[in-house]
């Protein structure tokens, strides 16, 4: 399975000057969470629901903002949560994304709940990548860790309906021990049969499970009967890739290690919180009320000013070992992931 290589390109036009953090390192990429809602319990994400007081922002709000963050250098937006299709509005922004001048990606990341509906009105707005979170192939272990909401069979009639119909479709899964240790082969297999990139993440201190390391992760892998290489391909976000093979089949892997294998060096990501926070780093204090400004009647120029005092105080690599030592991390679904 081979996959176009993404690219960064600079930003263009008259008022474009990269934004960019006190170690030089550019923001290119913008996650944005339309809501902290999300019918799943995911363990390691967040049980609780929490949605701001205050409301969300609005797709009018959402508009405004893509263009500010395009105008300074953004050049993909994902979509988020919570989840964001929950959103009854999601479509509608997501072409509101893909027509900002300078946009030249639109991606989204869902639990797969309600995609087999929307893979055509996504399509048709211009969504061009999509992440499907998928823990576990076997009923009930997905209760287990995302509650009873999660119903297995809608996630993989979503996944299919999606398979081979975006440029980047990539199924992610948590691995979480006790949970998901044994599935990691079938995982990719099932993966790979759709055209999709599968990737297995570690587990940040966000809430509860116990994490497995990528060295593990690979490991688990190697007894499960996979032939594992460095591979250089690079996409837009963190994940670092190898090329496997099994069983006469071969593909790539993708592994996001925040805790063990660090990536903050090539950090080129912000976010945008439900709440309308600009967070500069996911394990990190940098932040700014976009909402209030919005909502203030800020000019553009006090936006930008707001966002790059934020990203002026974003630290060389985040902190999250010391979440609940000193370090209060704000719940996964609200950030966006």
């Amino acid at each position: 399975m081979e996959r176009a290589v993404d690219t960064c390109r600079p930003p263009s036009g008259p008022r474009a000057t990269a934004l960019a953090d006190p170690q030089g390192r550019l923001v290119r990429y913008l996650r944005v969470s339309l809501t902290d809602r999300c019918n799943f319990r995911c363990t390691y994400c967040s049980p609780s629901e929490l949605e701001p007081s205050d409301g969300l922002l609005t797709r009018a709000e959402l508009r405004r903002l893509f263009q500010v963050f395009a105008a300074l250098g953004v050049r993909r937006i994902r979509l988020t949560g919570g989840e964001p299709t929950l959103r009854k509005d999601v479509v509608e922004i997501a072409a509101d994304a893909a027509s900002t001048p300078g946009v030249e990606e639109v991606a989204l990341t869902t639990n797969g709940h309600r995609l087999a509906e929307l893979v055509e009105p996504l399509r048709g707005a211009g969504l061009s990548a999509l992440n499907v979170s998928l823990d576990t192939l076997r009923p009930d272990r997905l209760a287990g860790v995302s509650g009873r909401g999660a119903r297995l069979d809608q996630i993989l009639a979503g996944i299919d309906a999606a398979a081979f119909r975006f440029r980047s479709l990539k199924v992610n899964a948590v691995v979480v021990r006790g949970l998901n240790e044994d599935e990691l082969g079938a995982l990719v297999m099932h993966a790979w049969d759709r055209g999709a990139l599968p990737r297995f993440i570690e587990q940040m201190p966000f809430a509860g499970g116990a994490p497995v390391p990528l060295s593990e992760v690979r490991r688990l892998l190697r007894e499960q009967g996979f032939d594992l290489e460095p591979d250089g391909w690079r996409g837009w976000g963190p994940a670092r890739h190898m090329r496997a093979r099994s069983g006469g089949r071969e593909g790539l892997i993708g592994f996001i290690g925040a805790m063990t294998e660090n990536f903050c060096d090539e950090c080129n990501r912000a976010r945008v919180a439900a709440d309308g926070g600009f967070q500069a780093c996911l394990g990190g204090e940098g932040r700014a009320d976009l909402r209030a400004l919005l909502r203030g009647g800020a000019s553009d120029a006090a936006l930008e000013e707001a966002i790059r005092g934020a990203l002026s105080r974003k630290a060389p690599r985040h902190r999250m070992e010391q979440a609940g030592d000193g370090l209060v991390l704000l719940p996964m679904r609200g950030i966006g992931g």
